[in-house]
Formats: C-alpha cells, structure tokens, sequence
C-alpha cells in the first residue's frame, strides 16, 4: 500500500511539474491560424517578456511582413528559413531583454522553433520569427549573427506549420512582404 501511495505522490508531482512548464498561445493570422507552445522553465526572461506582449494584447494588428527563403536568400552566404513577425508600434514596445542563448537554455532552432529577432546583443522586443526546417545557424555559435550569440529561442510551433509555409510563400520584395500577413490576434490558450 506504501508502494501505491508513493507512486501516486510521484505521478501527482511530476504532473504539477510538467503541467505547468509549458503555456499555450494561439496567434490568428489572415492565412489562418498557429498554435504554439512556450518553455517558461528554460527560456523563463524570452518567454515572460513575449508573454507581456500577449497579455496586454500587443501583438493584435501587426503582422507577418518578413520571409527567408531559398531565392530570397540565395546571394548570402549564410542562408536561413523563417518567417518574421510582431511589429508592434515603437510607441508600443517594452525595454529589450536579456539574451537567452540556445547554450543557456538548450533549445535550439530546429523545425517550427519560435525566436526571438535582435539587430545586437540584448536588444530584442516584440518581433519573433519561426523557423521552417532545421537552422543550426541561428543557434549559439552559429554563423548567421556576426556576435555568435546566436537567438532565443523560447517555444515551437504544434499546429500550424501549413499556415507558416503559407506565409513564407507570399510575394516578397528583398524580404519583406508586398503585403504582411495580419496578426488579429495572439492569445493564452487554457
């Protein structure tokens, strides 16, 4: 009997554990809809702040407005695949974060992984961007940002990678898009 009892004690604790380690968003899009899932435990600065955005319902209105792909990205030397998106207005968007690098948190930049977008070390805000297919180049030590820090990365994709791929196809002129693909709304799912 003191068997069962630990073990239920076990599962009831691993359970709180892990039920609580990841939340739940849903961003609405014009080209329809992508779950997500964030990792507070790992990425717990990057999470919380995009986290800030989404309960203050920041993200409603921007949009989608840049693509990597093959032919857009065919003369770098560096070549990636994401799609770009969370403009908020300046007047809008929060002090920049702290980097959490993919060496700091584990997680790295693989099919569907959401990031973080930065112009330099500890300048990123609202924009994010999601990987389509692997980009090792983006991780810690990777040779996409010249300051080898790489992005943080702080969830992925768990429904929705169609509407991804439809984003990354829209006519884009050197990246961004002719015309951004709304964001209506980005939301905690329960």
């Amino acid at each position: 009997m003191k068997k069962i009892a630990v073990l239920c004690l076990l599962v009831t604790i691993t359970f709180s554990a892990f039920g609580q380690s990841t939340i739940h968003c849903l961003i609405k899009t014009g080209l329809g809809d992508i779950a997500i899932e964030l990792y507070p435990a790992k990425a717990p600065v990057t999470v919380a702040n995009f986290m800030r955005y989404v309960d203050k319902k920041l993200y409603t209105g921007s949009s989608f407005f840049r693509v990597c792909t093959p032919a857009n990205e065919a003369d770098r030397k560096v070549k990636i695949q994401v799609i770009q998106g969370g403009n908020v207005p300046d007047s809008l968007s929060l002090d920049s974060i702290k980097i959490e690098t993919t060496k700091f948190t584990g997680l790295l930049h693989k099919n569907g992984t959401l990031s973080m977008a930065r112009s330099g070390p500890n300048s990123a805000t609202s924009q994010f961007f999601i990987c389509i297919n692997d980009q090792p180049a983006l991780d810690y030590g990777g040779a996409r940002n010249p300051d080898g820090q790489g992005f943080a990365a702080f969830g992925k994709v768990i429904e929705g990678m169609d509407v991804v791929k439809k984003i990354q196809a829209q006519k884009d002129t050197s990246q961004y898009l002719v015309k951004p693909v709304k964001i209506y709304s980005v939301s905690r799912v329960e």
